[in-house]
């Protein structure tokens, strides 16, 4: 440890926010990186703890939620090492468990900023910044593509459904090993939810593609507007292929099946956030046109995804943006029954809440609340909807009833689960906790396999998954 008294000596300094006014004019990062200088003055706080709870993802509250990282990453040995200026050994070091700190750097939550034992009594230490750090530094000087080059090939071949987080991750440690990977994607772009699902202010998808590049150089090969059954059948597959692994994520949304549902203006959250991106690609971040100007736009729901649709209603021009959330507000502090290191249980305001308050929106989230109905105008076009307040229970306290006028209304209430239809394709029936199924040559990885997730899990996952085909197929080799 270089310096036992890093924590005291300098104080927590996050990577600022670009100004309000100035960020909710475009779809341009939110985030300024700070200088090497103050990233390394940053990693100089990680104490170094005898037992570090940041580095080990622990469950607790019936395994709902995560304390530490969910991908075991050795925080305090790279922290120490960007201190001390040795920022290759930190990359190298950090990457043995994630290969894409470009990512979680930018868009993960960060459980093991909220286990750090500096948290029990300060602000903790600002892992997540350090780690968007390393991972852009390891682009910028080349580090990425010399660490990641294939091994003697194999001759194996493994095919990936799926290009998220968790086939990325797959197929990234696959072909370091010497396998030859394909990487099958329905969509027109490569990414998954690193592209289409996640706003490009939280995650510029200029870095998405970076790697994708890097990694079609180094030997990965991509098929995009891929889709089993219809431009490939797993009979093909099965042929063609040693292994198979099903990284589909579970991106069936939850909807809210209530009268009027059918009318126009109710969308999907991805729906839209997936075509704002597309428009973000086609026009740049800084020419997307005011489609809903003039328009009253309800978000259903207070995860991410629906900060993200409030954050992107705002840039795109809304007259009024309200937030509907089912559960009660959380406390503002801490709780005893949620002591540290778990996640703290605690009311947090969203860049893109923020950002609607300053849009004039001071009457944002309305919590308890549900809606019961629809509302169409004559001419059957979406004029708003019926809402209720509901009880402990969540049902609706009739006499309660009011009605919020919307021209669009977002469902963002969180995802139900994957395309079981497509598990069915593969005849896989069960999924085991070590990735494999019930068909020798298949596997699954993230959201898949263990439900909605965050995306460290996903990468977690795709590593191991990738290591366990590893391992089959040199099994193979030596029989």
């Amino acid at each position: 440890m270089a310096d036992p008294n890093g924590f005291l000596n300098y104080p927590r300094n996050d990577n600022p926010y670009r100004e309000l006014a100035e960020r909710i004019k475009d779809f341009a990062e939110l985030q300024v990186p700070l200088s090497t200088e103050e990233r390394q003055k940053q990693a100089a706080r990680c104490m170094h703890c005898d037992v570090p709870f940041c580095h080990q993802g622990i469950f607790y509250g019936g395994k709902r939620a995560v304390s530490g990282c969910p991908n075991d990453n050795h925080i305090p040995e790279w922290n120490d090492l960007i201190y001390r200026g040795l920022q290759r050994k930190a990359y190298e070091r950090l990457i043995l468990t994630n290969p894409f700190p470009e990512f979680t750097g930018r868009v993960c939550p960060a459980p093991c900023e909220k286990s750090c034992a500096e948290a029990l009594n300060g602000a903790g230490v600002t892992i997540k910044d350090n780690e968007r750090f390393l991972g852009d530094l390891g682009n910028n000087e080349g580090w990425v593509a010399e660490i990641g080059k294939a091994a003697k090939p194999t001759g194996y071949k493994v095919a990936i459904i799926g290009s998220g987080p968790a086939g990325l991750s797959a197929a990234w440690r696959l072909n370091q090993l010497g396998h030859s990977v394909t990487v099958f994607e329905k969509s027109d772009r490569l990414g998954g939810l690193l592209m289409y699902g996640i706003p490009n202010m939280k995650l510029d998808k200029k870095v998405v593609q970076k790697r994708i590049d890097l990694m079609t150089e180094l030997g990965v090969t991509f098929v995009t507007n891929s889709e089993i059954g219809k431009t490939i059948s797993y009979e093909e597959l099965s042929v063609n292929f040693d292994r198979m692994i099903l990284a589909i994520g579970a991106g069936i949304p939850r909807d809210l099946k209530i009268s009027g549902r059918e009318l126009s203006g109710i969308r999907f959250a991805m729906d839209f956030l997936t075509e704002t991106t597309k428009k973000v690609l086609e026009h740049g971040e800084k020419n997307i046109a005011q489609s809903l100007k003039g328009k009253k736009v309800v978000v259903i729901g207070g995860g991410d995804t629906g900060n993200d649709c409030i954050g992107t209603a705002v840039r795109l021009g809304a007259e009024s943006v309200q937030q509907l959330e089912i559960t009660p507000s959380l406390p503002t502090n801490r709780l005893e029954n949620n002591p540290w290191p778990e996640w703290p249980m605690t009311l947090r305001e969203g860049y893109g809440q923020q950002e609607a308050q300053f849009a004039g929106n001071s009457d944002l989230t309305t919590y308890q609340m549900t809606a019961t109905a629809f509302k169409a105008d004559e001419n059957g076009h979406l004029k708003g909807l019926q809402v209720a307040k509901v009880g402990p229970d969540f049902r609706a306290i009739e006499g309660s009833e009011q009605l919020i006028e919307a021209d669009l209304v977002l469902l963002a209430m969180g995802f139900v689960g994957t395309d079981t239809g497509l598990l069915d394709k593969f005849g896989v029936q069960e999924i085991y906790d070590d990735y494999r199924t019930n068909n020798d040559k298949v596997l699954v990885a993230g959201d898949a396999r263990r439900g909605p997730s965050l995306v460290i899990w996903a990468i977690r996952e795709g590593r191991k998954t990738a290591e366990i085909v590893d391992e089959e197929l040199l099994k193979v080799a030596t029989a």
